[in-house]
């Protein structure tokens, strides 16, 4: 189909595209055996076969677009290990690892609302491919495609074996399953309509309070992404819950695709991973005595290094985006990797974002202290003697071309004074991190590839930080 391969390109995790506009059997069809050829000339060496792993999401009609892709990279002379059902994109980034493949192409649009579907591109090591993949791959999209005269064959998985298996060996999965069944520990679960659906209950051997388990492709009209305002269901369900004298309570948020996590405290609060990473730091570093260095991305919590500090991990910082963190994941001891977007990942695992195993984590530290993670967060913050707030808002602007004239301001004009706070420093190393004279910071960061504008601000108060993100606000908007 000439000119197909122009609506395909790929982002900071993959490519995603509308539905019978971007995203068809055409374009699915044209780019799926040639990221297996890409795969096949990064991974081949390492690699024990000629199998490319093929999974998808719950998403509409993930599972025939998976079926598409499978039958086209036969066509294109691999075989292909093709999942029977949905499941959590880790757990096809585990399976590429398992079975020695050349890697795995998973049909998901992770947190985008339900008009998206897309393919994410797993290399043989159990992770994302990192952007020279994935360049590869759309440059073969200009070339004529060559016919293969050998086709592969498709097999058939359950991923969620292996998957399950390889999570439980991390936690005390008996703890945390005592703690449930003598009703010390009540565990809700949002899975959005997405691919961590029975996933807790699989793992644990005891049932749940799941909400939102059933597959709607509209994601009840709004996005599976683990964001407070698709969260009213959790919170009044929490809100409500009479809990038994000293009973614990928590709720766990699953994006669509399950490598993305938030949770709800007990008295119904909403908690990001800001307050997540810190609390798993803690765990890991004291509960399960592991080491290793922790990797933040720059728009990262300021408790992130001082948790680090107090158990003398050593703290690297990324630009934003998982794929960074994965890279530093393949050649440093890292014991724990994590992003404010909810995706973390354990030197323990794959260098991959993991949800549920990040669920099963907090789950432990909440068996093991028997405190609430508001509790174990105000703990932390105690012993750092560091108190903050954060937010953030997701900007839309009118043009891009309003976003490069906001840019080339920002580089020809640097702010030396924010909401009243005069800027101490600049860190650029993705977007624009102004750290202010009373230690709050703002942090400003513009979409590749819409017009969009991220402003980010951590402060020592809410009102501080809504202050802050009213100013930046304005600043762009005049």
């Amino acid at each position: 189909m000439p000119g197909a391969g122009n609506a395909i390109k790929f982002g900071t995790d993959g490519w995603r595209g509308i539905i019978g506009d971007d995203f068809t059997y055409d374009n699915l069809s044209l780019v799926a055996p040639l990221a297996a050829k890409v795969l096949s000339q990064t991974y081949g060496d390492t690699a024990s076969s000629n199998t490319v792993i093929v999974g998808y999401d719950r998403r509409f009609m993930a599972e025939v677009f998976a079926q598409r892709a499978a039958e086209a990279i036969t066509q294109a002379g691999f075989d292909v290990l093709l999942s029977k059902t949905y499941a959590p994109t880790p757990a096809f980034s585990l399976a590429a690892k398992q079975y020695n493949a050349l890697g795995a192409l998973v049909i998901t649009a992770s947190h985008n609302p339900g008009n998206y579907l897309g393919l994410k591109v797993k290399g043989a090591f159990g992770g994302s491919v990192p952007p020279e993949v994935t360049q590869k791959i759309e440059a073969l999209l200009a070339e004529s495609p060559h016919t293969q005269t050998t086709s592969g064959k498709i097999s058939y998985f359950n991923p969620w074996q292996n998957y399950c298996e390889a999570l439980r060996t991390k936690v005390d999965i008996e703890q945390i399953r005592a703690c449930i069944t003598q009703g010390k520990l009540t565990v809700f679960a949002d899975v959005m309509h997405g691919a961590a659906a029975g996933g807790l209950s699989q793992l644990l051997g005891v049932p749940i309070q799941e909400i939102n388990s059933d597959r709607d492709p509209l994601f009840g009209g709004g996005a599976p992404e683990p964001l407070p305002r698709y969260l009213s269901r959790l919170f009044r369900l929490m809100r409500t819950h009479q809990t038994a004298t000293e009973a614990l309570a928590v709720g766990l948020v699953f994006d669509g695709d399950a490598d993305r996590i938030a949770a709800v405290d007990g008295q119904g609060n909403f908690l990001s991973s800001q307050v997540l990473i810190p609390i798993l730091i803690e765990h890991l570093a004291v509960k399960r005595a592991l080491k290793g260095e922790i990797v933040k991305t720059v728009s990262g919590s300021d408790l992130i290094p001082k948790v680090a500090a107090l158990h003398q991990l050593s703290v690297h910082e990324t630009p934003v985006g998982y794929k960074y963190i994965a890279d530093r994941m393949l050649e440093a001891q890292v014991l724990l990797g994590g992003e404010e977007s909810g995706g973390i990942g354990y030197g323990t695992h794959i260098p991959e974002r993991d949800a549920l195993l990040s669920a099963l984590y907090i789950l432990e530290a909440i068996a093991t202290s028997r405190m609430d993670l508001s509790d174990l967060y105000r703990h932390l913050q105690q012993q750092t003697e560091f108190t903050s707030a954060y937010d953030r808002i997701d900007l839309p602007l009118a043009s891009m071309e309003v976003r490069s004239r906001l840019l080339e301001q920002l580089q020809s004009q640097p702010l030396t004074e924010i909401a009243g706070q005069s800027v101490k420093d600049c860190l650029s190393i993705d977007g624009y991190k102004f750290r202010l004279a009373d230690s709050s910071w703002l942090m400003i960061r513009f979409s590749g590839t819409e017009p969009v504008l991220r402003l980010y601000c951590e402060a020592s108060t809410m009102q501080q930080v809504q202050r802050t993100l009213a100013w930046a606000k304005q600043w762009a908007e005049s």
